[in-house]
């Protein structure tokens, strides 16, 4: 009876300092007694306490320990951007996994030999509440919060700057009772803080760019069509989900970081499908020609150079998903969705944020592999950041200004010293999201650009059909001044047979030219960089274009006259290639 009496007593002590404080286990899932409103409870015991504490016979563990302890060997979070220095769980994590990781009976206590029945729950079910031996995709625990460790990671608070109710144990250790109070839910999930806005979160993590990103900021809320993206917590706004928009404290759909799934793209595109964020990203990635960000698992790594070395392709490559947001800018600045990159600027140099949009492309598209190209061309080996160079003879102003300052087919407002993104022109078609998602067009270009040989063999010419075929290069040039450029060309004749892709490189030249029989300079400015298939070396002297006799050299396999003669443009006037008819003559063996 004694006994009784002393646990009696230390209950109320407990129940009444809870009370006093606004708080009470008694209506929470941890109430396992047969009164307790979760679906875990006792079949017979009324104490509350006692499946936790005793006054007598208590294990090692502190505070007064009750219950029996795990002999599990734990698998444990492991990352490349882990700093921390890991063992197996102790302190309060310990004593937490003694029911959590669900190899111990619930009723299992040390002050008594038999254990407290629980009937046909005597263990938690799996499911998101049982951690299991695998904590690897639960959030780090047991390992010392130093100030070395905050130094180091470089977006983690210094532990001095940690303020209560979150708190480091005794040891300076990270534990489950740093975030959780076992004893108080008022903020659900037995919380030590509401999570609402990642405040919780950010108790101890300190990312660069979150203030001002979009998944800080933004109030926008899930439409209810599909899967809620946002299934484990209770808020309604991108806003107020903050960090748990794509990463999960506890059974994560990955290791990874935690992530809310194993694969990379899920955790974008669950809002960005049109059911959270206004566009329907996730659309453009089914289109024939696309970044293929499905065609990845596990390769992209958050430390990973800036200069791509293992071919992939993540959303996180372009985009920063804690550092993207709204802002506007103009070419070749890098807009607020792609804010905040890693990027290879203009002379092959890492940089940690892209200054510039043309830099995070280049982190693919330059000196780490040759990119197989749509047409194949009479120079460059398609590496974008040569292809762009300021020094070249001719470039599309995407890293500065172009060459030619007689630029007359240019659509206001674009001018001679106008500048453009490569996004410009790499874009989603359709009316779908902003950016080199996914195209019907090649290359993922947001409008037609004709490559075939012949696009219009037999057909009327008109200048509509000229627009249909490079409705692309018509979005920036006028259609009525580049016909009245190409004049001499009976009836449209040139461009029936070949089109703007024949003769010019959307992208420019990368290395030294030569000079090929003529003036590097006259022969190769205007972006004139031939597709081999319809404009080749003649085979008599090896030379592309003859200068001196103002000829290029075209091999047509589909003559119209029927006389099997290659054609060949013959420049009348002007600047090279400003005109040009067309001859024939027999074909070169």
């Amino acid at each position: 009876m004694q006994t009784f009496y002393v646990r009696m007593i230390l209950l109320s002590l407990v129940l009444g300092a809870l009370v006093a404080q606004g708080q009470s286990i008694v209506n929470t899932k941890h109430n396992l007694s047969v009164n307790g409103p979760g679906t875990y409870k006792a079949t017979g015991e009324t104490e509350i306490c006692k499946f936790c504490h005793t006054p007598h016979h208590t294990s090692t563990a502190k505070p007064l320990w009750n219950h029996s302890a795990p002999s599990t060997v734990y698998t444990l979070y492991s990352s490349s951007t882990l700093n921390a220095t890991m063992g197996q769980p102790d302190g309060t994590s310990i004593l937490c996994l003694s029911c959590h990781d669900g190899s111990v009976a619930l009723g299992s206590v040390t002050s008594s030999s038999t254990a407290i029945d629980f009937g046909a729950n005597a263990y938690i079910a799996a499911g998101k509440t049982n951690l299991g031996s695998n904590l690897s995709d639960d959030h780090p625990i047991s390992f010392p919060y130093t100030s070395a460790l905050a130094t180091i990671t470089g977006q983690l608070k210094d532990p001095a700057a940690i303020v209560a109710p979150v708190a480091l144990d005794k040891t300076g250790k990270m534990q489950c009772t740093s975030c959780h109070d076992a004893h108080d839910n008022s903020n659900g999930k037995f919380l030590v803080r509401t999570n609402s806005g990642s405040a919780l979160c950010f108790s101890c993590h300190d990312r660069n760019y979150w203030s001002t990103s979009s998944h800080c900021t933004s109030t926008s809320i899930w439409n209810g069509l599909g899967t809620n993206p946002w299934q484990h917590t209770s808020y309604t706004t991108v806003a107020d989900n903050a960090c748990e928009n794509c990463h999960q404290p506890h059974t994560a759909g990955g290791p990874d970081r935690i992530m809310n799934y194993k694969n990379e793209e899920d955790n974008c595109l669950n809002c960005h499908n049109g059911n959270v964020a206004t566009t329907n990203v996730q659309n453009d990635f089914t289109k024939t020609y696309r970044h293929d960000v499905y065609g990845y698992t596990g390769l992209h790594d958050p430390i990973e150079s800036a200069l791509m070395l293992t071919k992939h392709v993540e959303c996180v490559d372009c985009h920063n998903p804690h550092g993207a947001n709204n802002t506007t800018a103009s070419a070749p600045y890098v807009k607020g969705s792609v804010a905040n990159v890693k990027g290879i600027d203009a002379n092959g140099v890492a940089v940690n944020a892209a200054t510039y949009e043309y830099e995070i492309c280049f982190r693919c598209h330059s000196d780490n592999r040759a990119v197989s190209r749509y047409i194949t061309r009479y120079r460059g080996i398609g590496n974008t950041r040569l292809d762009f160079a300021t020094t070249n003879v001719s470039y599309h102003p995407v890293e500065g200004a172009g060459q030619n300052a007689t630029m007359t087919s240019l659509i206001p407002p674009l001018s001679t010293s106008s500048k453009v993104y490569c996004s410009d022109c790499h874009s989603s078609d359709g009316g779908g999201s902003a950016g080199p998602h996914g195209s019907s067009n090649i290359a993922i270009l947001k409008a037609a650009y004709d490559t075939t040989r012949f696009p219009m063999l037999g057909a009327s010419w008109s200048q509509t059909d000229l627009y249909n075929h490079w409705t692309l290069c018509f979005q920036c040039h006028n259609l009525s001044t580049v016909t009245t450029i190409h004049t001499n060309i009976s009836s449209g004749h040139f461009f029936k047979y070949v089109g703007c892709a024949t003769c010019h490189d959307p992208h420019g030249y990368d290395g030294t030219l030569g000079t090929n029989g003529g003036s590097v300079t006259s022969a190769f400015e205007k972006l004139v960089n031939f597709d081999t298939s319809v404009i080749r070396p003649n085979a008599s002297n090896g030379k592309l274009i003859d200068i001196p006799n103002r000829k290029c050299y075209f091999v047509c396999h589909q003559d119209p006259t029927g006389t099997g003669g290659i054609y060949y443009a013959h420049r009348d006037s002007g600047s090279p290639f400003d005109t040009v008819v067309l001859r024939t003559q027999p074909r070169r063996r």
